[in-house]
Order: C-alpha cells, then sequence, then structure tokens
C-alpha cells in the first residue's frame, strides 16, 4: 500500500514537472520565432521573395503548432473535459500544420532546385503571385491525409458521436480499430517518402551543377546544396517523430516509467525542440536574413545592414 501510494506521488510529481518544463521552453520558442516572422515582416524584400516567403510560412506553421501542442498537454494534465466536436477541431489544426512544415520545406527545397538548374525559369515559377499559390497548394496537400483518415474512421465507427465528452484529447480518440492506426501510419510514411524523393533528387541534380559551376556560379550551387542538406535534416526530425509512438508501444509494454520518460524525451527533442530551432538555424545562415536579424535584435544598432546589405537588395 505504501509503496503504491510513493509510486503515484512520484508519477504525479513527474508529470508536474514535465509541464512545467514544457511551459518554460514552448514561450521561449515562440518569442523566437515570433522575432523572425517580425525581422521577416520589416522588410520588402523579404516579403516579395518566394524562399523567404516560404521560411514565414514554416514560421507561422511551426507556432500554430507549438500553440496547440501545449494546448493539449495543459487539457490533459488538468483532465479537463471538452466535447467531442472540440477535440476533432483542434486535431484538423494540428494534423494540418503537423504536414504543412515537411510539405513547406520539399517547397522551399524544389525552389533552390529551380533557381539553380533551371535558372532562366525561376522569375517566372517563383514569383509573389505564384507563392501565394503555392501556399494554397501546401495546405491542400497538407490537409488530405487528415480528411481521408477522418472519413475512414467515422466511416468503420458510424457510432461515434461528437457531443460525446472526453478528457484526453488525442488523435487516439479517433482510432477504434488497430487497422485504422495502421492506415494512418501508411498514410503518413506514403506522403515523407515522396518527399524523401523530391529532396534527394533535388540533391543530386544541384551537386551535378556545382561541380560544373565555377566562380560565382559554382559558390551558389555549393550554397545551394547545403540548404537542401538542412531542409532534408529538418524533414529527418519531422520523419522521426513518425517514429516515435512505434518505440513507445514497444517500450511501454516492458516500463511504466520509463515510457513516460521516454515520451517526454521524444516530445521535446522531436516536436518542440525542431519547430523552433531549425527555423532559427535556417535564418541564421542565410546572410541577408542574418543581418537584418543582427540590425533588429541591436535596436537599429548595426547599421551595416541599413547602409550596405539594403543596397544589395
Amino acid at each position: 500500500m505504501t509503496a503504491n501510494i510513493s509510486l503515484i506521488s512520484v508519477e504525479s510529481y513527474s508529470a508536474f514537472y514535465r509541464v512545467i518544463v514544457v511551459q518554460v521552453l514552448v514561450p521561449i520558442f515562440l518569442c523566437i520565432n515570433l522575432f523572425l516572422i517580425r525581422t521577416f515582416s520589416k522588410e520588402e524584400f523579404f516579403y516579395t521573395t518566394m524562399r523567404y516567403i516560404l521560411f514565414a510560412v514554416t514560421l507561422v506553421s511551426d507556432s500554430l503548432f507549438l500553440v496547440m501542442t501545449d494546448a493539449l498537454l495543459i487539457l490533459t494534465y488538468f483532465s479537463v473535459t471538452i466535447q467531442m466536436w472540440l477535440c476533432l477541431i483542434m486535431c484538423i489544426f494540428l494534423s494540418l500544420y503537423t504536414f504543412a512544415t515537411p510539405v513547406t520545406l520539399t517547397a522551399m527545397t524544389l525552389e533552390r532546385y529551380v533557381a539553380i538548374c533551371r535558372p532562366l525559369h525561376h522569375a517566372e515559377l517563383c514569383s509573389t503571385r505564384k507563392a501565394v499559390h503555392c501556399i494554397l497548394i501546401i495546405h491542400c496537400i497538407s490537409s488530405v491525409p487528415f480528411i481521408i483518415i477522418l472519413s475512414i474512421f467515422f466511416l468503420a465507427s458510424a457510432a461515434h458521436s461528437l457531443n460525446i465528452e472526453i478528457n484526453n484529447c488525442n488523435m487516439d480518440v479517433f482510432v477504434v480499430h488497430s487497422w485504422q492506426s495502421h492506415f494512418r501510419s501508411a498514410i503518413s510514411q506514403f506522403y515523407f517518402l515522396i518527399m524523401c524523393i523530391a529532396i534527394v533528387c533535388s540533391y543530386i541534380k544541384i551537386m551535378k551543377v556545382a561541380k560544373c559551376a565555377s566562380g560565382e556560379n559554382k559558390k551558389s550551387s555549393w550554397k545551394g546544396l547545403r540548404t537542401v542538406a538542412l531542409h532534408a535534416f529538418q524533414l529527418l526530425l519531422c520523419l522521426i517523430q513518425l517514429w516515435c509512438p512505434f518505440i513507445e508501444a514497444v517500450v511501454i509494454q516492458i516500463n511504466l516509467m520509463m515510457y513516460m520518460n521516454l515520451r517526454f524525451f521524444n516530445y521535446i527533442t522531436f516536436i518542440l525542440a525542431p519547430r523552433c530551432l531549425s527555423p532559427l538555424i535556417y535564418g541564421l545562415r542565410d546572410d541577408r536574413f542574418f543581418c537584418a536579424l543582427k540590425h533588429y535584435v541591436l535596436c537599429g544598432l548595426y547599421k551595416t545592414w541599413s547602409k550596405e546589405q539594403k543596397n544589395k537588395l
């Protein structure tokens, strides 16, 4: 009896500690993302250039994803009861922004491919107007998995009522049969397979161009190659996020505390951190964006940006 009470006490303290850690990290990550968005919105060159527009899309998607996951964590921790329809809406947006970031990364990779391998078509294919169309296409593609999954869930379980109340809102609420979970994973893996193929093919094409180029073109090509490699790494982190549930399903059969610790580690490492650190790294390694960022961080004291860099833009 005493041992059980002690175990419950340890689990309660551990859960409280995890929630506090997340509440500290999420505002920090959001502030970084919002500052990057502010920097983007301050310069006309950024919001009229496709690759920076797509970069801003990833920032917005990641910020909304952080807010949604944090809200679900708080609701779950305090066992707040909500109706199924509200949980459904939250899961729709969560699924949308789960896919929006990797799809946008793929679009950014293709933009670099066009800029380096098809430079004569870049101005036509990557205009501001085409960027708006690209954003709409990205969100349409990102919404397809959840629409398919949700349709199958309700067809397989017509008894599901949207008016019932639940206190643990997540995608698993809509899983009635095990095959539904497998089908959901299959769709996600298929999406990421297509995106991986697109990035790998772009990397190979850009590498060929980089080897044949010379002078400034060679330097630009190799820089584009490194950018594509960064996108591949970001996509890998998103893919690992999909593999985590499979690993967790095995660990929970072994030890509950180990499962809770692993799930918290996966949440911080592969869900929260990449949503901030990857965009930050991308922004810092871009010369123009870094100069603008430094200018605004130092509240205008960095005059090089305003005098020299703006002229280059």
